[in-house]
Protein backbone atom coordinates (compact mmCIF):
# COMPACT_ATOMS: atom_id res chain seq x y z
CA UNK A 1 0.00 0.00 0.00
CA UNK A 2 1.19 3.30 -1.30
CA UNK A 3 1.20 6.28 1.51
CA UNK A 4 2.03 10.17 1.15
CA UNK A 5 2.87 12.91 3.24
CA UNK A 6 -1.01 13.61 3.53
CA UNK A 7 -1.53 10.03 5.25
CA UNK A 8 0.73 11.16 7.96
CA UNK A 9 -1.37 11.67 11.80
CA UNK A 10 0.32 13.92 14.17
CA UNK A 11 3.42 12.71 15.32
CA UNK A 12 3.89 10.04 12.42
CA UNK A 13 7.29 9.65 10.74
CA UNK A 14 8.20 8.05 7.21
CA UNK A 15 10.60 7.98 4.74
CA UNK A 16 10.17 10.23 1.12
CA UNK A 17 10.53 7.55 -1.70
CA UNK A 18 9.13 9.22 -5.05
CA UNK A 19 8.87 12.94 -5.84
CA UNK A 20 8.20 12.25 -9.41
CA UNK A 21 4.65 14.67 -9.65
CA UNK A 22 5.69 17.74 -11.82
CA UNK A 23 3.17 19.36 -9.94
CA UNK A 24 5.70 19.55 -6.72
CA UNK A 25 7.55 23.46 -6.61
CA UNK A 26 11.27 22.97 -7.06
CA UNK A 27 11.35 25.29 -3.76
CA UNK A 28 10.46 22.09 -1.56
CA UNK A 29 12.96 20.27 -3.38
CA UNK A 30 15.62 22.95 -2.75
CA UNK A 31 14.26 22.61 1.09
CA UNK A 32 15.15 18.90 1.16
CA UNK A 33 12.32 17.30 0.05
CA UNK A 34 14.12 14.58 -1.51
CA UNK A 35 13.71 11.21 -1.67
CA UNK A 36 15.75 9.61 1.14
CA UNK A 37 15.22 12.01 3.10
CA UNK A 38 12.95 11.37 7.12
CA UNK A 39 9.51 13.52 7.07
CA UNK A 40 7.79 14.53 10.86
CA UNK A 41 4.50 15.77 10.82
CA UNK A 42 4.62 18.06 13.84
CA UNK A 43 1.46 20.02 13.56
CA UNK A 44 -1.52 20.46 11.32
CA UNK A 45 -3.67 23.70 11.10
CA UNK A 46 -7.33 24.17 11.85
CA UNK A 47 -9.15 22.98 8.49
CA UNK A 48 -6.20 20.36 8.09
CA UNK A 49 -4.30 22.79 5.58
CA UNK A 50 -1.08 23.68 5.81
CA UNK A 51 0.44 20.61 7.29
CA UNK A 52 3.73 21.71 9.56
CA UNK A 53 6.51 19.00 8.88
CA UNK A 54 10.02 18.96 10.23
CA UNK A 55 12.29 17.22 7.24
CA UNK A 56 15.60 16.28 8.05
CA UNK A 57 15.63 18.68 10.54
CA UNK A 58 13.91 22.07 8.53
CA UNK A 59 10.47 22.79 9.05
CA UNK A 60 7.96 24.11 6.64
CA UNK A 61 4.39 24.46 6.17
CA UNK A 62 3.21 22.86 2.83
CA UNK A 63 -0.66 22.37 1.55
CA UNK A 64 -2.17 19.42 1.98
CA UNK A 65 -2.53 19.40 -2.06
CA UNK A 66 1.52 19.01 -2.48
CA UNK A 67 1.53 16.94 0.56
CA UNK A 68 -0.63 14.21 -1.56
CA UNK A 69 1.61 14.20 -4.46
CA UNK A 70 4.93 13.36 -1.91
CA UNK A 71 4.90 9.01 -1.68
CA UNK A 72 6.53 8.05 1.91
CA UNK A 73 7.18 4.67 3.53
CA UNK A 74 5.76 4.70 7.04
CA UNK A 75 8.17 3.77 10.18
CA UNK A 76 6.41 1.51 12.03
CA UNK A 77 6.12 2.65 15.95
CA UNK A 78 8.10 0.91 18.34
Amino acid sequence: MSFTIADLKKGERGIITDISSNDIPLKLLEMGCLPGNTVELIQVAPFSDPMYLDINGSHLAIRKETAALIVIEKELNE
